[in-house]
């Protein structure tokens, strides 16, 4: 936790905490400030082209496919604290690139390590609008059935972009364990669509479909809620078979399986894996605690 004391205010950057909170497909505008770590990556004359999110001042977790020339990335700029694609944001700033690391080896996202970290040529500053997500360490676990938040500017339906001044889309997912979306992604495939779940990648949506990210979505947060108000990002949109389709579930980069190479470019940045923990211990509890008064009942 960091503290900034400035003009009689405490400014606090504690990760994962949504201060303000409360078209992804079948999803809802959000609020302003309900995600503050959102990131909207623009290229050049293209606009919008994926999400991301913010964990440090100056880092931005995103996917290695939305930087597909890393010799050239003058083009790209980043806006933090944004809650409209074309209206009035009164609390966002911008940045260029730095650099972009993504990790040796690297070719598809079907093939895995769909992960980037981009480095901001501008730091931010902590405010309501912007605060950085919590990344989990390498032995989190995000349980099946577990419900957790998909957000971006991405299309609504496939091959329709999100109206108007393109508001912030949130919709709600649940983690589905890798061999239950292995088995969906095999049914109906056909030889040239087969899709291998692997352990870096993380499923999360619905087996009849209706709710998923699409195009635009990709690079942005897939985050979990704790039990003790903390958000922590599972996943980094990466790809699927069209959107929302029934036994097609979103595919995501797991995160937790990138903590050692997030860590060697950001030494700075903390882990968390206490909070499931504590997840679990409080599911526990509870599902005790029912059991007990149903007895006594």
């Amino acid at each position: 936790i960091t503290a900034i004391i400035r003009c009689g205010w405490l400014l606090l950057a504690v990760c994962g905490r949504r201060f303000l909170g409360n078209r992804i497909v079948g999803g809802n505008d959000v609020r302003e400030g309900a995600w503050p770590w959102q990131v909207d990556i623009q290229m050049g004359s293209r606009g919008h082209v994926c999400g991301g999110s913010l964990i440090a001042k100056d880092w931005v977790l995103s996917a290695a496919h939305c930087f597909p020339k890393l010799a050239d990335i003058s083009s790209y700029r980043l806006y933090v604290g944004r809650h409209q694609l074309s209206g009035v944001n009164h609390h966002e700033v911008s940045s260029r690139v730095r650099r972009v690391v993504v990790p040796a080896g690297y070719t598809n996202p079907q093939d895995g390590q769909d992960v980037a970290l981009v480095q901001l040529a501008t730091p931010v500053q902590w405010s309501n609008w912007i605060q950085p997500v919590c990344l989990p360490s390498d032995d989190a676990v995000f349980p099946s059935g577990m419900q957790c938040y998909v957000t971006g500017w991405g299309h609504i339906r496939e091959g329709v972009s999100l109206p108007g001044v393109g508001t912030l889309q949130e919709v709600q997912v649940r983690i589905i364990r890798q061999m239950s979306c292995q088995k969906m992604y095999q049914v109906l495939a056909f030889t040239s669509d087969q899709v291998d779940i692997l352990p870096d990648m993380i499923c999360a949506g619905f087996p009849e479909g209706g709710r998923d990210s699409c195009q635009g979505d990709s690079g942005g947060p897939l985050v979990c809620p704790m039990v003790n108000g903390t958000w922590v990002q599972a996943g980094v949109v990466s790809f699927g078979q069209g959107c929302a389709q029934p036994n097609r579930p979103g595919i995501y980069a797991k995160v937790s399986t990138f903590a050692s190479f997030i860590r060697s470019t950001v030494p700075e940045i903390q882990l968390h894996s206490a909070a499931f923990r504590a997840w679990t211990w409080a599911s526990a509890l509870l599902v005790l605690a029912a059991a007990v008064l149903s007895w006594l009942g």
